[in-house]
């Protein structure tokens, strides 16, 4: 365990360097994960912890498009692969990945199939955390933990294989055990985490509903129609309106900032550039603070988990998913995209 200084700040900071893989394999020898749901998360950490030399099964609806994907990266039906019940009773350390309505629908099954010093491991504090709308309330005689990537699932995977490996949290709800930091601890670096910090279920929850529907996806995808709209709406080509929005930030600018971070991106543009962004910054800042203050309320109140249950448990759930994804998709901004990606060099051979 490290103690890192962020900004005056000291949290605790555990690395792969200190907590070594080998540690890692020598605590989880003895256990068998079990990943329930091969969806978004599911693939990335299964994979990862198989790459990583860990017992791992994966439990999956059978028959299912999820179920056919795990076959298609090697899980083996009735070796490793197994049907969710099944699966959660073979394993000794649970991996609870489905979404969160399927957690919903499935616990009352999954529950039954926990034993007395098992841990149940979460990748989000959304189902502990809103227990009272979850239901989900986990017996007193297992660990309850989290390790939760800072990534898509998707991510995971591919930073595992490129070494560089995805910063994640971890957090202890209940230490049935007295081994549940060594457990939690290991299995975040064999999902693949180059470094984990501490946190709690829920201020991992509250920070990211949060993020999803501000800065990382909701706001900038908001932010993003909104400058394109106004470059169309005054005479600006749709190849123009998307470069100057969205593929100068993409493919230059947000790879500088991931680099070196702000300050340096601004000093190393141009003096027009730099001056209007210090100029305009707190104009932004200060524009949208008030409806950050409304979402972190409607957050934390569970308001926002609500609005998701009540949506995502309906029969035609996907129907109107689809529907909403594309008129995105099909929308002049993001067909000017489509156009311009195919443009990239990579995409031209």
């Amino acid at each position: 365990m490290a103690l890192i200084d962020f900004g005056g700040v000291l949290e605790e900071v555990i690395t792969s360097e200190e907590f070594s893989l080998g540690k890692a394999k020598s605590i989880l020898k003895d256990e068998t994960v079990a990943v329930l749901g091969y969806g978004v998360q599911g693939p990335g950490q299964a994979l990862n912890l198989r790459d990583n030399g860990i017992n791992v099964i994966v439990g999956q609806r059978e028959e299912s498009n999820s179920w056919e994907r795990a076959k298609a990266d090697g899980f083996i039906p009735g070796r490793t692969l197994f049907p969710l019940e099944e699966a959660a009773k073979r394993g000794t350390v649970i991996q609870f990945l489905l979404s969160d309505a399927g957690q919903v629908k499935a616990w009352p099954q999954i529950k039954k199939c926990l034993n007395r010093g098992n841990a149940l491991c979460f990748s989000h504090g959304f189902s502990i955390v809103y227990k009272d709308q979850t239901g989900i309330i986990p017996p007193e005689d297992v660990d309850v933990i989290l390790a939760a990537p800072k990534g898509s699932g998707r991510t995971v995977r591919t930073n595992f294989l490129n070494g560089s490996g995805i910063n994640a949290s971890f957090a202890i709800h209940q230490d049935y055990t007295g081994r549940a930091k060594e457990r939690i601890l290991a299995l975040g670096i064999a999902i693949g985490s180059g470094y984990l910090f501490h946190t709690t279920f829920e201020r991992e929850v509250y920070s990211d509903l949060t993020g999803e529907r501000g800065v990382l996806m909701g706001c900038l995808a908001g932010v993003m129609e909104a400058q394109y709209n106004l470059l169309r709406n005054h005479g600006h080509s749709p190849s123009e309106a998307f470069n100057e929005t969205v593929e100068e930030l993409t493919q230059s600018l947000i790879r500088l900032v991931a680099e070196n971070g702000m300050d340096w991106m601004f000093s190393n543009c141009s003096t027009t550039a730099q001056r209007g962004a210090l100029d305009w910054a707190p104009k932004f800042r200060d524009a949208v603070t008030p409806v950050f203050d409304n979402l972190y309320q409607s957050v934390i109140s569970g308001k926002e988990t609500k609005r998701v249950l009540d949506a995502n448990s309906t029969s035609d759930y996907r129907d109107k998913l689809q529907k909403e994804l594309d008129e995105i998709r099909n929308s002049e901004m993001w067909k000017a995209g489509a156009a311009v990606r195919s443009l990239r060099p990579e995409n031209r051979k």
